[in-house]
């Protein structure tokens, strides 16, 4: 009976419904907008056609920073409202058509993990933290993933033996990142955001975003997980 109500729900386009589980809940959540941490081919086709149309994007079908700065400076040349979301105008201007439903499944998951991970930019490091007052690493990945009723280990080495493994060239935004850094085994952790880019709470200063492929970075990488379940 579920399935049909949703089924119905989209094909009559009163409402574009996803259900999502995550520890045992149900939520429905609309579809009014693809940006960040969205995947799949839809973002895959807005990123060709920005590309086609001249602008410094990849179409590998990950809606990360890069694809974001993209579509704002798209929405800047045609007097849209630059937030680097692409809502129905920026949608019927880039394509050409009207934007289509998009079905949010589990992707809604990764798209609130990350949202949440960007709200924390430039949130002091402190080690030990694990509010928004100050972060450190493992602080920064459980106290995100909570905000998505998601529970992980507190530390670096107990987040790394949950979730699926996923070799490098199958993360999708919101995957988890680890670094054998300052001890051997998983001591540094982030989110991966997409482009090649991974969002963390670096002892360097604070909660910022780096490229996977920075030397150091490459040369500490151990692995990736997956803690929830994905389909787009």
């Amino acid at each position: 009976m579920l399935f049909e109500y949703i089924k119905k729900k989209l094909q009559t386009a009163v409402a574009m419904a996803a259900m999502l589980t995550v520890a045992g809940t149900v939520s429905a959540v609309s579809a009014e907008s693809i940006h960040m941490g969205d995947s799949g081919v839809y973002v895959a086709e807005l990123q060709g056609q920005l590309a086609d149309s001249g602008y410094a994007v990849e179409a590998d079908g990950e809606f990360g920073p890069a694809t974001r700065e993209a579509v704002k400076e798209f929405q800047r040349d045609h007097g849209l409202v630059a937030d680097g979301m692409v809502g129905p105008a920026t949608y019927s201007q880039l394509m050409g058509k009207t934007m289509p439903e998009v079905s949010r499944s589990s992707n809604f998951v990764s798209r609130r993990i990350i949202s949440t991970a960007m709200s924390y930019l430039g949130t002091p490091y402190v080690f030990g933290g694990n509010s928004p007052t100050g972060f450190d690493c493992s602080g920064f990945v459980q106290y995100v993933f909570a905000s998505s009723g998601i529970s992980l280990p507190r530390m670096a080495d107990g987040q790394y033996e949950v979730g699926m493994p996923i070799n490098k060239s199958e993360l999708r935004p919101g995957d988890m990142v680890f670094f054998s850094t300052y001890e051997p085994g998983p001591s540094h952790v982030g989110i991966y955001v997409g482009d090649g880019n991974f969002i963390h709470a670096s002892s360097s200063g604070c909660v910022k975003i780096t490229s996977l492929y920075k030397d150091y970075y490459v040369a500490t990488y151990i692995g990736a997980r997956r803690i929830h379940n994905k389909s787009y």
